[in-house]
């Protein structure tokens, strides 16, 4: 079972940064943060194949947001940059034990283990 914390979540205005972590209890073979705002689906905004260092990002975000890790402190990172009001939302931790996906990095099917979530607020 593996236990995922996230912290960092917070309020900014627009143009701001933020950088949201998860600690892991145990080696996760990929990792990625989603994102559900008010009223709205939950998405994948990153993710990143431990050791690989392959990552993957939402259109959305790319070019703002940086994913990464710390492998040996089993912490994965977000960092946000040129945030907008439509980047607000809770930002969850997702974590799978294989590194590889069956289908898309982006479906919340893939990932076996979840955080319970960080608030993000951005305003105009």
């Amino acid at each position: 079972q593996v236990q995922l914390v996230e912290s960092g979540g917070g309020s900014v205005q627009a143009g701001g940064s933020l950088r949201l972590s998860c600690t892991a209890s145990v080696y996760s073979g990929s990792m990625a943060w989603f994102r559900q705002g008010p009223g709205k689906e939950r998405e994948g905004v990153a993710a990143v194949v431990t050791g690989a260092g392959t990552t993957y990002y939402a259109s959305s975000v790319k070019g703002r947001f940086t994913i990464s890790q710390d492998i040996a402190k089993m912490t994965l990172f977000l960092q946000m940059n040129s945030l907008k009001p439509e980047d607000a939302g809770m930002y969850y931790c997702a974590a799978r034990t294989s590194p590889w996906f069956s289908r898309t990095w982006a479906s919340l099917t893939e990932y076996n283990y979840w955080g319970q979530g960080t608030q993000v607020t951005v305003s105009s």
